[in-house]
Parts: C-alpha cells; structure tokens; sequence
C-alpha cells in the first residue's frame, strides 16, 4: 500500500512527514483471524471511505487535518506475526521518538501488540484504554502469542489496562482480567456513571485500542467477530469527548474493519470515528506538538526513558 496520495485527500502542504503532527500507519494484516477473515482489507477501504468525507468538523468547529496528518507507507513486514508486531514496534517508536502523534489502522486486533509496546516503552505509568466486545486475554492461542485472541495479554502485564463494552470471552481469561477494570457491557446498561469510574481508573497518559466490534453490530456489521449488544455511536463520541479533554491521549489504533462490499456503511463509520478523535484531540487545547512541548516535564520524562531504553 505504498501511495503518493494523501490522508483523505488533503492538501499536500497538510501531509508532508515533516510538518505533520499526526501519523497515521497502515497495517494490512488478517494473518491470525480465525472466522470472518478480510480485516486486512480494512485499511484500503478506510482510506476509500476518509476520501469521500467532509473535513469541516461541525461538533468541535475544526478542521484538523490542518494540524498535519501524514500517510505513512503501509507496514509490509507481514510474513508472521512476530514479523508483523517486531516491524510495528519498531516503526511505532521511531515516530514517537520523532514527537508525532502516532495513529493505526488495521487490520486485526494482533497489531495492536507492537504498538502498546513502543508506547509503554515510551510513556511511563500508561493506560491501555480498550474498546471492544472481547477481552483478548489470552496468552497464547493457536500457537503464537501474537494471535488476535492474545492482543491485550502483553498490554495487561506491562501497563495499566481498562477493558471497556466487553461481552465475550473464555472462562480461562477470568484467571488473567482485573475484574475492577473491566466494564462489561450488560453492567454498563443500567449504570449511569460507568464513565466516571472508567475515567478514575486511568492514569494522565492514554493510548487508546479501539476495535470496532465494540460497537452494537446495528450500526458496525463489518466486523470479523460481531457481537450483539455494543455501544452506540452518540455514548461512543461522549466517553471519547471525555477521555481526550481528561486525559493526555497520546495515540491510538482503530482495528477489525472488515469491509463489506456491499455495504459501504461501517467503512465510512471507522473513518468518522478516526476524524472524531483527532478532532477531540486538538479541539481541547492539549496539543501533542507545541512550541513549548520540550519544557514539559512530561515530555523529558518520556524523552529519557527512550535514552535509557536505546542501546
């Protein structure tokens, strides 16, 4: 997926690697599914979709494309799935190290391993933010670590990680979850202020996983794995509005796009869920890029973490 074009079609000026605040990596690969397959196509057909999209972002007032959003080249190095997470690791933490503000489309929920990885390498005391239908807990299915089944394993071990509208999973993860940071979503129905405590359990710095059978299959049937009884789209936009304002996001994924030729719907929702957050992101003046960024005690702190970690 190597293109001259640009995210949505913006202005070249606004896509440019150099100048871009925002990275947005492709990762083509559907190597572990093991029932809907075709999450691999997701990342074209969320391309497709970002294409025909009105930039103007009504809610937030904004147009933040204009921030810079690069497209970077397609992650290829997809012959395993180590390959697949040692190559988006790698990638991942060289745009961090670059102070971007890196972003993921899938693909499957497996690539997501490699990122969690870079950032919790990056940030210290991070929060793995997921959304999704299932625990993805885990330590190894089918033989590899690296399945989709085991995408949030790593992440449980090494970071602080809040589970969000899950409603499907092995008996064998309930050995693994932390039942306190987990909101299921039969729970979350009749439970006015699960935000509140979704959000008290999160520490300043979020990377946020966001698999799209998380949503109710009524409004996001391209899936691989559907599940009924997700979240809708307007609770969505409120507890993502909530988590950028909140909260330091400092990436985030978008996963398990399984295109659907015939209905063109889901493709066109991943890639206005993709604009919302970015568009979240920058409209709560907390800028991942500003001229005073390199002050921030943050910012040295995660900067030296990446010294120590480099050998």
């Amino acid at each position: 997926m190597k293109t001259e074009k640009t995210y949505a079609g913006i202005p070249k000026e606004y896509g440019s690697a150099e100048k871009a605040k925002v990275v947005l990596l492709p990762v083509p690969y559907d190597g572990t599914s093991t029932w809907g397959k075709g999450s691999d196509k997701g990342p074209e057909a969320f391309l497709e979709a970002s294409e025909n999209m009105e930039t103007y972002d009504i809610e937030t007032d904004s147009e933040v494309y204009k921030q810079g959003i690069y497209l970077a080249d397609a992650i290829t190095e997809l012959d395993s799935p180590e390959e697949m997470v040692e190559a988006v690791h790698t990638t991942v933490k060289d745009y961090i190290k670059r102070n971007k503000l890196v972003t993921m489309i899938g693909g499957e929920h497996s690539i997501s391993i490699g990122a969690i990885r870079a950032f919790s390498e990056c940030f210290e005391d991070l929060t793995v933010l997921q959304l999704d239908a299932h625990t993805d807990l885990r330590k190894e299915y089918l033989g590899s670590k690296y399945n989709h089944a085991c995408a949030m394993y790593e992440a449980k071990e090494t970071t602080n990680l809040v589970q969000v509208g899950i409603r499907s999973m092995d008996y064998t993860e309930t050995l693994v979850m932390d039942r306190d940071n987990v909101f299921f979503a039969h729970e979350m129905i009749s439970d006015d202020f699960w935000m509140d405590s979704a959000l008290d359990l999160m520490t300043d710095d979020v990377y946020i996983t966001f698999d799209l059978d998380a949503l109710d299959p009524s409004i996001m049937p391209s899936t691989g794995t559907p599940e009924p009884g997700g979240l809708f789209w307007y609770e969505t936009l409120d507890f993502l509005k909530r988590v950028f304002k909140e909260k330091n996001v400092v990436g985030f994924d978008i996963v398990e796009l399984c295109p659907n030729k015939n209905d063109k719907s889901s493709d066109f929702l991943a890639a206005k869920l993709y604009y919302k957050m970015l568009s979240y992101k920058f409209s709560n003046n907390n800028e991942f890029m500003d001229e005073n960024f390199e002050d921030d005690d943050d910012f040295k702190k995660s900067k030296n973490n990446l010294e120590d970690y480099d050998e």
